[in-house]
């Protein structure tokens, strides 16, 4: 069987995928990944029941989506299932902690850049700089979408990958820009030094010179090199089993 990569889209609620190029995916499939990109419910394009079942599902039966498109694949023999990896950027970095969180005898490791790392902080966290998410957005789209602070603040708290740190014990890497107007550094470090005590394998990227995701060609060199060791050493050829 192959080594496989469970790859989570970017952000809910738009289409995530397109029929075509994509270089990342196409350098891990030049690896030898198998690499499944989900459109979870939330995603647009499928009709709006999909839409709207994802609407406060984050963590939860979003999740639940990418897990179940993971044991699909093994079944149907497209990955070997002791060799999957989840990864993602922004709410797929989100994923990605949360599926080491609910699902970790499924994923072997996990890559998160410029993840999410609690909805409490996209409303009110210490921001260095202006934050790109809109008032508006933040009073009248994220309470039904994401959740509300004092409605859902149970459920907040139990999909809060900072939260729930100490529950990840898979390698993780973890990459973030300095600059990042959508989910401020603020996410990665404090996640960072919540979840290091707990975890002796985490990796960490700090980009000085980028915001949400890698703009500079060196940087995203460095980035996927550090990627594909990463992935060598933990369910590629280098990886014991």
């Amino acid at each position: 069987m192959r080594r496989w990569w469970c790859w989570c889209t970017a952000a809910p609620y738009v289409r995530g995928t397109t029929w075509g190029w994509d270089p990342e995916t196409q350098f891990l499939a030049s690896r030898g990944y198998a690499v499944l990109e989900p459109e979870y419910r939330g995603s647009t394009g499928y009709g709006a029941a999909h839409f709207k079942a994802g609407w406060k599902q984050w963590g939860l039966a979003m999740q639940d989506d990418i897990a179940d498109g993971a044991r699909w694949a093994v079944a149907q023999g497209y990955g070997d299932p002791k060799r999957i990896c989840i990864a993602g950027a922004s709410y797929g970095g989100y994923a990605t902690l949360m599926g080491l969180v609910n699902d970790p005898d499924l994923y072997k490791c996990g890559v998160d850049w410029v993840g999410v790392t609690d909805i409490n902080l996209m409303y009110d966290g210490h921001w260095s700089f202006l934050s790109d998410l809109s008032d508006q957005w933040k009073q009248y789209g994220m309470p039904d979408l994401i959740g509300d602070q004092v409605k859902d603040a149970l459920q907040l708290r139990a999909t809060s990958p900072i939260q729930q740190a100490a529950r990840i014990t898979a390698p993780l890497l973890l990459a973030y820009g300095s600059n990042d107007r959508r989910v401020p550094i603020y996410h990665g470090r404090k996640f960072l030094d919540t979840v290091k005590p707990h975890n002796k394998q985490v990796e960490w990227i700090e980009y000085e010179d980028e915001g949400h995701g890698w703009r500079l060609a060196k940087n995203r060199i460095d980035f996927w090199t550090r990627v594909e060791k990463f992935l060598d050493k933990h369910i590629g050829s280098g990886a014991q089993h």
